[in-house]
């Protein structure tokens, strides 16, 4: 890949939602938005090899994909007007990204397609990385988002945020997008970089937004101090060499303790006032619970095990059920979490860390030449740059 080339992969990834968002809110039109920054696109891969990388990749983009929509422009009695509005919007403009999201995730369009559509086109990631956050084949993925966008198109879906009365019901969606993108950015599924701090930006972002919009939803001050707790662990998940440093041997004076108390205070906050428990602010919980904890010997491992249970209830998964399997390890021994990592083979059996979780069970065992196997299985359907890492040095001291 050439230097244009990569500097444009990195321009989409952490432009491609401002961009879209701003020209739907200039068009009035979603295929048409989408359209001319694909066009866009592609006349930087042909242009920028040969012109060289622009001074502001980003604005560039936009001034390119604004020209090529004049001529949609002037079919309409208020072009002039319009026209004066097409400048590169200021950074983090403030709903346009907040209006698209509610778009994608319109009822109309099934739930699948509604997080499918926004990581797409309001994120920027590309059908492979939505098809890993989904655990789904990827084609399967590519499917969801051609649909969706025909179904906006045709139900004549708005581009708006709902009215307040309207907001309660259409939120789940749209807090799916927000925690996928960040998970998408705290521990990339591609090869490209381990970690994308710019999606983790954008989804704290959005996470504030949304509870500056909705203070009275506990999922999203949940959701917000979800994501903050995990930053706050962010200068030790990683080694100098770029490795990604286990949460056991994490150097806990790296942590952002203000944001961890802070972030806690807001957790409490909600629960206090609302007392509606949801998946969010359990996995808050459950993220507080190590934050907070001194050491790794010294955590409440009983605490988590029932957090789990109670997140289980509250939204069971296959991966939430191997989470929990981690924390019963540590409360009834490896042999007990094994049993249940067996019952979850047939639902994740393509999910790197099922067999990178079943390989240190089996380490803990004494089963070394199974924990081999799996170690190799989970090396095989890794593509983060940091996981293969890790798993490489298990291999080899193994």
């Amino acid at each position: 890949m050439s230097e244009s080339e990569r500097v444009l992969a990195r321009v989409v990834r952490e432009h491609a939602g401002r961009l879209a968002a701003s020209l739907i809110a200039l068009l009035g039109d979603f295929s048409a938005a989408e359209d001319l920054v694909q066009d866009a696109v592609e006349t930087a891969l042909r242009r920028w090899p040969v012109e060289g990388v622009p001074e502001r990749p980003q604005a560039w983009l936009y001034t390119v994909a604004r020209r090529r929509g004049l001529d949609v422009l002037r079919r309409e009695s208020n072009y002039r007007a319009k026209l004066a509005r097409t400048r590169w919007p200021e950074p983090k403009p403030a709903d346009d990204r907040l209006r698209l999201i509610f778009t994608c995730c319109h009822p109309a369009l099934a739930p699948a397609a509604q997080v499918a559509l926004t990581l797409r086109v309001v994120c920027g990631l590309s059908a492979a990385q939505i098809a890993a956050a989904f655990v789904v084949p990827e084609p399967t993925v590519a499917q969801r988002i051609t649909r969706a966008k025909k179904k906006i198109g045709q139900a004549g879906i708005p581009y708006r945020v709902p009215p307040d009365e309207e907001l309660p019901a259409r939120l789940r969606p749209v807090l799916a997008v927000v925690y996928l993108l960040f998970n998408e950015g705290y521990l990339s599924s591609t090869a490209e970089r381990a970690q994308a701090r710019d999606l983790v930006d954008d989804a704290e972002w959005l996470a504030a937004l949304l509870a500056g919009l909705m203070p009275g939803e506990p999922e999203v001050a949940g959701l917000l101090a979800l994501i903050r707790l995990h930053r706050a662990r962010g200068p030790a998940r990683f080694g100098p060499d770029g490795r990604l440093v286990l949460l056991a041997d994490q150097d806990r004076a790296l942590w952002d303790r203000p944001a961890i108390e802070s972030a806690v205070s807001l957790l409490t906050r909600t629960a206090r006032a609302h007392r509606r428990p949801g998946p969010y602010q359990v996995q808050a919980a459950i993220a507080a619970c190590h934050a907070e904890a001194p050491t790794f010997a010294e955590t409440d491992w009983a605490q988590i095990l029932v957090l789990y249970d109670i997140l289980l209830s509250l939204a069971p998964s296959p991966v939430t059920r191997l989470h929990r399997a981690v924390a019963l390890s540590r409360v009834r021994g490896a042999g007990a979490a094994l049993a249940v990592l067996d019952e979850l083979e047939g639902d994740l059996a393509r999910y790197g860390l099922l067999h990178a979780t079943r390989a240190e069970l089996l380490r803990e065992l004494g089963r070394l030449d199974e924990a081999r196997a799996c170690d190799e299985r989970a090396l095989a359907l890794t593509a983060n740059p940091a996981q293969q890492a890790l798993l490489a040095e298990r291999l080899r001291w193994s």
